[in-house]
This record gives structure tokens, sequence and C-alpha cells, in this order.
């Protein structure tokens, strides 16, 4: 029985991808993430509406920490809408944000990957 042996420079040749290839993966990869970080964002705002409406202690670290973080992504949506209830403003608002940003991602990523 004869050994299969692979020189060296016979596996580098199979290993090289062409350039066509190299730039689908850098498109999916750059695709995926863009849909990542929106749904990120996402959660962000959706838990903070959910600790607000929830009626989670304000002065927790975690609540403070989820209200930080969900201002600067509620955009111009943080007070498009101002019913007397708070809670009620912030689902709304909110609420509103985490959809725009799911929805401004899957669009951003199916651009991407049509573009490319």
């Amino acid at each position: 029985m004869a050994a299969h042996s692979e020189r060296p420079e016979d596996v580098a040749q199979e290993r090289r991808r062409t350039p066509a290839e190299v730039r689908a993966s850098v498109v999916g990869v750059l695709a995926g993430l863009v849909r990542w970080v929106g749904l990120i964002f996402a959660l962000v705002l959706v838990v903070h509406v959910v600790l607000t409406v929830g009626s989670a202690n304000p002065d927790n670290s975690i609540t403070v920490f989820f209200a930080d973080a969900a201002e600067p992504l509620a955009l111009a949506f943080r007070n498009l809408f101002t019913p007397e209830n708070a809670e009620l403003r912030v689902l709304v608002n909110y609420g509103l944000a985490a959809l725009f940003w799911l929805i401004v991602s899957s669009v951003v990523s199916r651009l991407i990957r049509r573009l490319a």
C-alpha cells in the first residue's frame, strides 16, 4: 500500500480562496455584524421598557445601567409621544426606538449583501 502524502505546496494551493470568495465572506460577516448590533440595541431598549413598566427599583444598578444605555439609543423617539403616564411614555417611545433599530439593521444588512 502506498501512503498518500501531500506536499505543503498542494495543501497551500487547496486552501487559497478566490477574491470573490473572500469578498463574499467579508460581506457576510459585515452584514451579520450590522444585524447583531441592531438586535443588541433593540434588546437594551426592550429591557429598559420592561424594567420601567415593571416598576423596577430606579436606584438599582441594573436599572440605572439599562436606563443610561437606552437613553442615546432612543434617538428622537425619546420624546415623540408625551402621554401623562410616564410608564406608557417609555413603553411607546422606547418601544418604537427598538422597532426602528430592528428594521434599520435589517435593511442595512440586506443593502450590504446586495451592493456587494
